[in-house]
């Protein structure tokens, strides 16, 4: 297929997916997803691994002229409907990282959603592994604990940005995504606490690479690849990744389809490679390869998965904004910056910006290791700027999206920053009970639309 060129790639699209925590009037964790996604009744609205999760899938659509200004109003209309029909079954919706108010207790086997795939999941995982899960993170504080089921990864909630690219452009796209990582996870943090604890700037990257980790300590010893992956190498084509799912992973869900994909190809018709796609979903790369069928032409998309969910829309918008707007020039720099950085050096950056979100210094070509904030300002916002300008986007728009990156860069607060400062803020209560009022005020915040950067304590 990809040899005979049959993929739809002339128009380059931007989609996304929204997972949010669904609270009690409290703050705390609720689990009504079905019955907020019954009074939704949407069908764009669907159920997400925990009780307290559901997501959004917001259809791709193109960024020219005004289009990231309508993404951003479209979420927000989207967003406001759903919270006045989850409020009528007792519910309230957050765009948050890691809901500050989730206990050990939340995170259990009985409170995965009523979804054959989530419970086949757990077990598929645990068989593979043969012991409980041991989560253990040193951030400014420490986790150490056990689970006994895939809870602990509902309690990461992304945002996931969909770029349509051309299977001749995929490596260099894919390539790209993987350089920006660092980045974009430092610009964005917004998860610094977890069962009362603060841990990383963005501590959904290291749980959920824990939380999904089917090798048990032997096999991690013996360097048995992880599931939730950064990768191990630059690609030269998509095909490098789908060899790797093969290779590296024995298939978690053992779900097959009748048709044969050869057959429906030598009929003229394109196959959906139910299996292949099946066993892409279960290998969490940070960019993930996506190959789907839309009305009967077949696609690649690069997902980009890195970022969580909030603060605001607009704050939503504006990381989507700096991705794409990269994403239009990084992959066709005269030299590309993969050529001059190790893999593990991009990898490196990743997670030092989870840990230290705004405050991370990272590895970059020409720079050697600087703040982020300063890359930020003097290399990547110009060149997301111009990308911008390739999408076609209103100057206007660019402007009011990027503005909000680059004042996230001049105050130092993100979304992590906030809540850590709002949460010391509280005098006399214990950690629960700050954590608790910050996130009733996070989300009374969040509705503002007002961006992170202006949020006072």
């Amino acid at each position: 297929m990809l040899r005979e060129s049959r993929f739809e790639f002339d128009r380059p699209q931007a989609g996304l997916e929204i997972e949010l925590n669904i609270t009690d009037e409290h703050g705390e964790a609720a689990m009504r997803n079905a019955e907020v996604l019954e009074a939704i009744a949407q069908p764009d609205w669907a159920t997400e691994l925990g009780q307290f999760n559901v997501e959004i899938n917001v259809e791709p659509q193109s960024l020219a002229g005004e289009g990231a200004l309508q993404l951003e109003n479209d979420v927000r209309a989207r967003l406001n409907h759903a919270e006045e029909r989850a409020r009528s079954v007792g519910g309230h919706l957050a765009l948050i990282g890691i809901l500050p108010t989730l206990r050990e207790r939340d995170l259990i086997e009985g409170n995965l959603s009523a979804n054959p795939r989530y419970a086949l999941l757990n077990e598929q995982i645990f068989a593979a592994r043969g012991e409980d899960l041991h989560l253990q993170i040193e951030g400014v504080e420490r986790l150490d604990t056990y689970a006994d089921s895939v809870a602990p990864e509902a309690a990461c909630t992304s945002v996931q940005l969909h770029l349509q690219v051309s299977p001749e452009e995929f490596a260099a796209h894919w390539n790209a995504a993987q350089v920006i990582a660092g980045p974009q996870v430092a610009l964005a943090a917004n998860a610094p606490y977890l069962f009362g604890k603060e841990l990383h700037r963005e501590t959904r990257i290291d749980l959920f690479a824990q939380a999904t980790d089917t090798r048990p300590k032997e096999l991690k010893e013996q360097g048995v690849r992880p599931r939730v992956w950064f990768g191990e190498r630059w690609i030269t084509s998509v095909f490098d990744l789908f060899e790797e799912n093969v290779r590296y992973f024995p298939a978690l869900l053992p779900l097959c389809e009748d048709s044969d994909p050869r057959a429906v190809l030598a009929s003229g018709r394109i196959p959906a490679l139910d299996e292949l796609t099946l066993h892409n979903g279960t290998i969490y790369r940070w960019n993930r390869p996506v190959y789907a069928v839309v009305d009967g032409t077949p696609h690649l998309r690069v997902e980009n998965r890195v970022l969580p969910a909030g603060p605001s829309v607009l704050d939503i918008a504006a990381n989507a904004a700096f991705y794409y707007g990269l994403m239009r020039t990084v992959p066709f720099l005269e030299r590309p910056l993969w050529s001059q950085m190790s893999f593990a050096t991009a990898e490196e950056n990743l997670w030092s910006a989870a840990r230290n979100g705004i405050d991370a210094r990272l590895y970059w070509p020409g720079m050697g290791e600087v703040p982020v904030t300063e890359l930020v300002l003097r290399r990547l916002l110009p060149m997301a700027y111009q990308g911008l300008e390739k999408w076609g986007v209103d100057d206007a728009v660019a402007g009011r999206l990027l503005g909000v990156i680059e004042a996230r860069c001049l105050t130092h607060r993100t979304g992590a920053t906030w809540q850590v400062e709002r949460v010391n803020a509280e005098k006399g209560v214990d950690r629960h009970e700050a954590l608790r009022r910050m996130t009733l005020d996070y989300i009374a915040r969040m509705h503002t639309n007002e961006p992170v950067h202006a949020w006072q304590v």
